[in-house]
């Protein structure tokens, strides 16, 4: 009996260790900026990256429909800061190809992080 619990302790603290490794910053930190094709122009994107997290996207350069550019960026930089990560973001319904520069903007920034 003794046997097996210290085999199951082994095997959590071994675990443990696991998952604590996954706490290691996912990007390095800096400012990186990024481009993708919108739908009318390109946007031109900066990523601030601190203590491995994104913490700031700014957009520098959009020809995009205002209106439509505004709601889709919106909930796309949100959506990158919540998660931390530009892969698997939804596009924005009516904005879908200004929806897809952005994020596609904000990926290529993030690549230059790793």
């Amino acid at each position: 009996m003794k046997k097996s619990i210290k085999v199951i302790a082994s095997a959590l603290l071994a675990a443990a260790v696991f998952v604590g490794c996954s706490s290691k910053p996912a990007f390095k930190d800096g400012t990186y900026e990024g481009e993708a094709q919108g739908f009318k122009a390109p946007i031109k994107v900066s990523v601030v990256v601190k203590a491995g997290k994104v913490s700031d996207v700014t957009v520098l350069e959009n020809g995009d429909t205002a209106e439509l550019f505004g709601k889709a960026s919106e909930a796309i930089i949100k959506e990158v800061k919540d998660e931390n990560s530009a892969d698997a973001l939804t596009t924005v319904s009516g904005a879908t190809y200004s929806s897809k520069g952005l994020i596609d903007a904000i990926k290529a920034a993030l690549e230059k992080a790793k």
